[in-house]
């Protein structure tokens, strides 16, 4: 978790949005303890309520769950979980301004369908 905090977005959302790259990129795997809402408040210079509103957000999604005691661990299933979640966003939030935009300039189909094969991922 070493990126940058920004003002584009709540500081709360990006913390659960990191923790959650984090599992997809297996760097966190299931049932390995989360970083904890003082380490991440110390990381990131934020109030530990704020970390911990992050954290509350990826256990109410079933990604993180608590261990009474010793703290928050990666669910069972949780990168798949992430990875369903994100896809269902995809289309809406990277395909439709692309088309929007590729009509704006008057991009046909076929032509767009083109450019996105030529394009390496």
């Amino acid at each position: 978790m070493n990126e940058h905090l920004t003002d584009q977005k709540s500081i709360y959302l990006q913390i659960g949005e990191m923790i959650e790259t984090d599992i997809l990129r297996g760097i966190l795997l299931e049932e390995e303890q989360a970083p904890s809402t003082n380490e991440l408040a110390k990381l990131y210079a934020i109030n530990p309520a704020t970390a911990a509103k992050g954290i509350n957000l990826l256990v109410d999604r079933g990604i993180l769950y608590k261990r009474r005691g010793i703290g928050m661990f990666v669910a069972p299933g949780a990168r798949e979980k992430i990875l369903a979640n994100r896809r269902a966003g995809f289309a809406e939030k990277h395909i439709a301004p692309l088309l929007a935009e590729a009509r704006s300039l008057g991009i046909r189909r076929e032509e767009l369908l083109t450019m996105i094969g030529e394009t390496e991922l």
